[in-house]
């Protein structure tokens, strides 16, 4: 008995220890299972956002250049401002965000720029008009915005570069276009023209930068300088790969303004995108590229606008189907007929025959397989093409390789040497990885 009581504090002591020892485990128990509750929490959460997101929320975790507007208003306050754009020209601005949904409200950049108190002077609007519902190349004239006032300067048809008299009392001109990455898809023939008019006038360019849905494409033949033209300024291919901000670098850096001048240019960068990431458009790029795919395919299919077979136009599918009259009856016809963007269809009313592209796979090149398709099934190829053609494609070989039935492989290897300088070139103009 007296041994037990003279143990009596060490057992007490073990005790004490294991019960110490036992509530901490239990405590270390109940603190995981906390916290495996609370990050399965923030995983539902998560899911549940991401789920309940829509599309173009979704798109814009990419922000674009008009988005970081923290970034550049405070370099237009006290300005005089110009401001070319059009539909595209949109600002996302976050509203609210709880754990189940964030919600942003998309507000045309005039209208933003006016609600921040930006001394907006004038709007100058490049090809289809400041709306974006204009035809190709139809004539636009100058006008006022309805809802603001503001006059509507057009930089189309005879007057593609501002004129000094128009810009007179402009501080900064703003640039805020939606690019396709498409030699020949006019804004950035728009923006060598601004760029020039902005440094002859010592004007500053600011580029609220945005993504590239081909960004990550680099295909086609070189342009050559005899073929200039507005659907093709300068020494490039099809497909460049670039966004407006690092093309407008390139513009500069390359010297490709009149007498080599430079523009004053800044660029306001998208934010959390790199080239390689899918990027849906929030809205039309123009009245004929109604989707994703139509971008997608715009490069490969603009090639028929130099033949006398139809892209689309006039129809619910524009650039994701091809056909004419003059192609083999087969499963897939379409009759154009006017619509919004095409007023005047090519072959209006008139039956074609081809084919549907509207599933077809994403393209990560430039394809010439339907082009030399359509002209091998043309019975009376002298009428194949038209003078339109050597301008798309910037120079005179493409349609004689093709008139002589070089395959498609030896095409595309006529371009490596040019496409590999091109690409040299390019590296030192981007932003993106």
């Amino acid at each position: 008995m007296n041994s037990l009581f003279k143990n009596i504090p060490s057992i007490f002591v073990l005790a004490v220890i294991l019960f110490s020892c036992s509530s901490s485990i239990n405590k270390k128990q109940e603190l995981d299972q906390s916290k495996s509750k609370d990050t399965a929490a923030i995983i539902t959460e998560d899911t549940k956002e991401a789920a309940l997101l829509d599309k173009a929320t979704k798109t814009h975790s990419i922000k674009t250049g008009a988005d970081n507007y923290e970034v550049y208003l405070p370099l237009l306050k006290g300005k005089n401002i110009g401001l070319i754009t059009n539909q595209s020209g949109i600002v996302f601005i976050e509203e609210s965000i709880t754990s189940l949904a964030r919600t942003k409200k998309q507000i045309n950049l005039v209208d933003f720029l006016i609600d921040k108190k930006i001394n907006l002077r004038k709007i100058f609007a490049p090809e289809h008009g400041f709306r974006g519902t204009a035809d190709a190349g139809e004539h636009i004239v100058d006008g006022m915005d309805l809802k603001t006032g503001l006059p509507i300067i057009s930089l189309y048809g005879n007057n593609k570069k501002p004129k000094s008299e128009q810009l007179a009392g402009l501080d900064i001109v703003i640039f805020d276009l939606q690019d396709v990455g498409a030699r020949f898809y006019t804004y950035i023939s728009s923006l060598h023209y601004i760029m020039e008019a902005c440094a002859e006038n010592n004007i500053e360019l600011i580029i609220l930068d945005r993504p590239n849905p081909n960004g990550s494409i680099v295909d086609g033949p070189i342009l050559e300088k005899e073929f200039s033209s507005f659907v093709g300024m300068h020494p490039i291919p099809v497909l460049h790969g670039m966004t407006i901000g690092e093309y407008a670098k390139m513009i500069n850096g390359e010297k490709w303004l009149k007498n080599g001048i430079n523009c004053k240019l800044t660029v306001i960068p998208c934010s959390y995108y790199n080239r390689n990431m899918q990027y849906s458009l929030p809205v039309k790029p123009s009245p004929n590229l109604p989707n994703e795919q139509s971008i997608n395919l715009y490069a490969s299919l603009c090639f028929f606008e130099g033949t006398n077979v139809s892209v689309g136009r006039g129809t619910e599918l524009q650039f994701q189907i091809y056909g004419s009259p003059y192609l083999a009856k087969g499963n897939f016809s379409f009759t154009p007929k006017p619509n919004m963007g095409a007023q005047n269809p090519v072959y209006n009313g008139v039956k074609c025959f081809g084919e549907d592209l509207s599933t077809q796979n994403q393209l990560r090149q430039l394809e010439l397989k339907w082009l030399i398709k359509a002209y091998t099934n043309t019975p009376d190829k002298s009428k194949f093409f038209n003078a339109f053609f050597t301008k798309l494609a910037g120079t005179r070989k493409l349609q004689q390789q093709i008139e002589s039935g070089v395959p498609e492989t030896e095409i595309r290897k006529s371009w490596k040497s040019g496409l590999d300088q091109f690409k040299k070139m390019r590296k030192n103009y981007l932003i993106y990885k």
